[in-house]
């Protein structure tokens, strides 16, 4: 009799548990498995390490190798063929955010998703109960009279928003007291900040905020407010490719931040 699989753990259960073809020909579902839509999360839209993945999961990398595999062979056939995709089963539990070994990724399950309703009760639905769908995350965005302030090394202030259970829940100013680049990571770093929307960033900042485990949605222009309710609505438009350049060392440096206005 082979060994029983350990169960993988997962942070969310998918908000998004079923996908349609259009036009719908009525073909066959591809079924992807909770564990690989969490593997597809923590990979490629987290942009996490397969070790970082494996440790997050509670399995070996070998383990993850497999499963994101598996899951990305899923994701392409229903895309390539047109098939419809549901996200439901698996042998997975749903991790407390205190057990979450990068805690900044580790969000609440949705107890009343599609995949929530259909996943087997065996798996999951004590710890749903247990942390009741509650789900907490900290947004920060540089912030200059309401805009999104477009050059984050210049940043003098941050607007930092409260998000509970899928809304902004409360927000407040913090000013950087003239901190420089790796100096406002480390500010947002010790204020939990989770998530930075912004305009131009170089990729020194880029990389300290993602050592820092903060997640950048940069390229982002207009209304700050409104910035964090798109990003809650999971309508923010955002330039994954954003960069700044700067050019001259010395005060009153011209500088060239992509995705400023002209």
């Amino acid at each position: 009799m082979g060994r029983l699989a350990k169960a993988r753990h997962v942070c969310c259960l998918p908000k998004y548990a079923r996908f349609e073809p259009q036009p719908d020909e009525a073909k066959a579902p591809v079924r992807m498995e909770v564990e690989d839509f969490e593997c597809i999360r923590l990979i490629d839209y987290l942009g996490m390490t397969q070790e970082e993945c494996a440790v997050q999961m509670g399995v070996a990398r070998t383990t993850v190798q497999a499963i994101y595999t598996r899951a990305r062979r899923r994701l392409a056939g229903a895309l390539v063929e047109g098939r419809p995709l549901t996200i439901t089963g698996g042998n997975f539990k749903v991790c407390t955010q205190t057990q979450a070994a990068y805690r900044q990724f580790c969000y609440a399950p949705l107890p009343h998703s599609p995949a929530a309703l259909s996943a087997d009760p065996a798996d999951s639905s004590a710890i749903l109960g247990e942390k009741k769908g509650r789900a907490f995350m900290r947004l920060a965005i540089p912030y200059d009279g309401s805009q999104i302030f477009q050059h984050f090394g210049k940043s003098e202030q941050f607007k930092l928003y409260e998000i509970t259970d899928g809304a902004v829940t409360g927000s407040r100013l913090l000013a950087s007291n003239g901190a420089g680049h790796g100096a406002l990571v480390t500010l947002l770093q010790q204020e939990h900040v989770d998530v930075l929307i912004c305009g131009g960033i170089g990729a020194g900042a880029q990389n300290a905020l993602k050592e820092a485990g903060i997640r950048l949605f940069g390229g982002v222009q207009g209304d700050a407010d409104q910035a964090a309710a798109d990003f809650v609505a999971g309508r923010l438009a955002y330039d994954p490719a954003v960069h700044c350049e700067h050019h001259g060392t010395g005060e009153g440096d011209s500088h060239g931040c992509h995705q400023h206005q002209s």
